[in-house]
């Protein structure tokens, strides 16, 4: 049977993320997943593929605050109640306005990365669209994830990469925020629908990876040999891109949790 054997929020994009056992799950992804964002002075966002240090960055949350540590720095305590001023932001292709967090935390996040930048949550009145081409109907939207709400990963599609690679890779460098148990390597690509506790995803695409799979997620160091993305690139390329997980989108709301058993519905052939 197949199981969910993880769960994960990155509530800053590109930052540590938070294990979960439980999440609620909301249309535009799981509840206080990548709510807050990195941009610089012209209001890009910023990453770890330009910025690996940033899985240094460790996130810890109350039910009123968020708390992000790097290394002897002293902590940075957010309020996801902090309103701020708008400010136009880009990620990707989308432009959209966000909430400025302020000045204490814009200098916590310069010194981090050396270079000047602006820490911005997202607003709920500018919401960010899903592709229209993937999304579920017309007003579907997104956190500040890369493009879709959830990315689903599979521990036996991880296991065979391990066995070509003959070294451990840990799940986390993928960022995923749900990673399932199965018996077969990338069964997810003939996915078109997962239920998990009356829940029902919707596949969008699979997921092209980049170098920010070969970032240690604990020391924000990346593999010299750009492994494991050289390794998978040999086997798992395409015309899209090196695949590894496939990104859903929610139907509605709802809870799932570590055990929930996952009811797959195969693509028509």
């Amino acid at each position: 049977m197949v199981r969910v054997s993880a769960l994960w929020i990155y509530p800053v994009k590109s930052c540590g993320g938070i294990a979960l056992e439980t999440v609620e799950v909301l249309t535009q992804g799981f509840q206080g997943d990548r709510q807050w964002m990195i941009v610089d002075t012209d209001g890009k966002f910023l990453s770890q593929r330009q910025y690996p240090q940033l899985a240094r960055v460790k996130p810890h949350m109350t039910e009123d605050n968020l708390t992000l540590t790097f290394d002897d720095f002293s902590p940075l305590k957010l309020s996801p109640k902090t309103v701020g001023s708008l400010k136009p932001v880009t990620i990707w292709r989308n432009q959209t306005q966000a909430l400025d967090q302020g000045p204490e935390a814009a200098a916590w996040f310069s010194e981090v990365l050396q270079t000047p930048c602006r820490l911005v949550r997202q607003s709920p009145d500018h919401p960010r669209p899903v592709n229209p081409k993937y999304a579920l109907w017309e007003t579907q939207n997104v956190s500040f994830a890369d493009g879709y709400p959830v990315l689903l990963t599979n521990t036996a599609s991880l296991k065979l990469l391990e066995e070509k690679l003959g070294a451990a890779v840990s799940m986390n460098q993928f960022r995923p925020n749900l990673v399932v148990e199965t018996a077969q390597p990338f069964a997810e690509d003939h996915w078109q629908t997962v239920d998990i506790g009356g829940t029902t995803f919707v596949t969008a695409k699979p997921c092209e990876r980049c170098i920010v799979i070969t970032t240690n997620q604990t020391t924000g160091d990346r593999h010299p040999n750009q492994e494991p993305l050289r390794t998978l690139g040999t086997f798992r390329r395409t015309a899209k891109g090196i695949l590894f997980g496939i990104n859903l989108m929610p139907t509605s709301s709802g809870k799932i949790s570590v055990g929930d058993a996952v009811i797959l519905n195969p693509m028509s052939s």
